[in-house]
């Protein structure tokens, strides 16, 4: 009986494994915001693909699907988490600006575990959020009239304050931008300083270096933008800009304003006499054109 001819084949190669990228929220869930607020992603890897991560997340205001869109950019708010994607809402029909509606409930379902971020890269986890809007929130600062007008769903409910914004030198960045912070925590603490206090610390400008506990502060900028009280500048608000590129008001009306305040509250910035916002100081996604949002990474 004839034997049967041995045969071989070569040996598979191992099949690569990709690596988990890992997404976190800044948004809290259960939380009402201001109508500035966007859904706000990090990353733990540089992604170098968006499309499945955009697809495979749905939005909704008020049980209605939102078609909006990602923004993605570099960066340093957390240890291991280089890139951000930032939601930009698309607007209804008619609407009056391009934030969310006030009084809205809004849900996200993050369905990426196990769907690509690249060439070798998987996410490996799904995410839920519910938060809410509160009252539309916008303000006005001319700087040429050095004047704030502060609105809530379209009426005023203040009478115009006296503002004095940044110095030729140090100008503060026209364009719109979202309240980010208000006041700080104590050193070591997780509780915050009295009076919506801040700790600043600069030089340069007209004021020379400083390094001052500043009351009724106002974040509107990574680079250290705020509203904020300025009694030692009573001279200039309402008469000229002189700050290091916040906007100083008069004590009581800082005071009003950031008890007035809530995170992801708009205020828009025109005549300032400095550059555009920059869309990665802050929640400065709104002063891009549509194009930008391409669900890309690359738009970095």
């Amino acid at each position: 009986m004839a034997s049967a001819s041995a045969t071989t084949s070569a040996p598979s190669s191992p099949k690569a494994v990709a690596k988990a990228v890992h997404i976190r929220l800044l948004n809290s869930d259960g939380a009402t915001y201001g109508v500035g607020m966007p859904i706000v992603a990090y990353f733990s890897s540089k992604i170098t693909d968006g499309k499945a991560f955009a697809a495979a997340t749905v939005v909704k205001v008020n049980g209605v699907v939102n078609h909006g869109s990602w923004y993605f950019e570099s960066s340093s708010i957390n240890r291991g988490y280089p890139i951000e994607a930032h939601y930009r809402p698309a607007p209804a029909a008619g609407a009056a600006n391009q934030f969310w509606p006030a009084h809205a409930a809004i849900t996200m379902a993050m369905q990426t575990q196990g769907k690509s971020a690249g060439a070798g890269l998987v996410f490996d986890d799904s995410l839920t959020l519910s938060m809410a809007t509160a009252d539309a929130h916008i303000s006005y600062v001319n700087c040429a009239t050095e004047r704030m007008t502060v609105k809530s769903n379209g009426v005023a409910v203040r009478a115009p304050m006296l503002t004095s914004c940044g110095a030729p030198v140090t100008p503060t960045a026209n364009g719109i931008k979202v309240v980010q912070q208000l006041g700080e925590d104590a050193p070591g603490s997780d509780t915050l300083r009295p009076s919506g206090a801040v700790r600043m610390v600069g030089g340069g400008g007209l004021l020379g270096n400083y390094d001052l506990i500043v009351p009724w502060s106002v974040r509107l900028t990574n680079g250290g933008e705020f509203v904020h009280a300025a009694a030692w500048n009573g001279r200039n608000i309402g008469a000229r800009s002189t700050s290091d590129g916040c906007t100083n008001l008069n004590t009581p009306d800082a005071k009003w304003f950031y008890k007035f305040s809530r995170i992801g509250d708009v205020v828009i910035y025109t005549n300032t006499g400095g550059p555009a916002m920059k869309p990665y100081d802050g929640f400065g996604e709104w002063n891009l054109p549509t194009s930008s949002f391409n669900n890309s990474p690359t738009a970095a």
